[in-house]
């Protein structure tokens, strides 16, 4: 997760795979993370490996996810969410939705409402096929100015208690190796 797209090298990804477990790392413990890249999504859930499916979505708002992941302009996240549905239908692995926690732009309670509703289509009686994950944001110190500030943990406490409150099990992403650049997000932004 977090250097780049999977699904867009998804043969030599599925190879990487196979050989996991020679080293101890076993299929049923590996998450192939997206951004929503539709065809991998449909590639890796033919697959006989019992990997599992980790899907960005940082926003459940169209406009939002758009200026977020410019990726939801050719992959609308409905398109996107079906496609976990028949990954789920096919594997019957929960999916895994990480969602970066930004300031007044995608931690208010209205948006927690509208991400559960987003994740749901299922019956009441129905554990939910998804689980969400949220990231504490790590700035970058990449150059320029950085245009997100991380929100507070009284925010994403409220966030996951709104999701839980509706049936979509969250979790908070613990924060580890902010404090030598290699936090979720950070491995990337640095060069020399």
């Amino acid at each position: 997760m977090g250097m780049g797209e999977p699904m867009l090298n998804i043969e030599n990804v599925l190879a990487a795979c196979e050989r996991l477990p020679d080293i101890g790392i076993t299929h049923r413990r590996t998450a192939i993370s997206t951004v929503g890249w539709i065809p991998g999504i449909e590639r890796l859930a033919e697959q006989d490996m019992p990997l599992r499916l980790a899907l960005s979505l940082h926003a459940a708002d169209e406009a939002l996810r758009s200026q977020l992941m410019p990726v939801n302009d050719r992959y609308p996240l409905a398109d996107v969410l079906d496609a976990c549905r028949a990954f789920y239908e096919r594997k019957r692995r929960r999916v895994f939705v990480e969602y970066v926690m930004l300031a007044g732009v995608n931690d208010r309670y209205e948006q927690a409402l509208a991400l559960a509703s987003v994740l749901s289509g299922r019956r009441e009686d129905q554990p939910s096929i998804f689980k969400v994950n949220l990231i504490p944001y790590n700035p970058t110190g990449s150059g320029g100015p950085d245009p997100y500030r991380g929100s507070t943990r009284e925010s994403i406490a409220a966030f996951r208690t709104a999701l839980e409150s509706r049936g979509i099990p969250a979790t908070v992403r613990l924060t580890r190796g902010r404090d030598i650049d290699a936090a979720c997000g950070q491995l990337a932004a640095r060069v020399g």
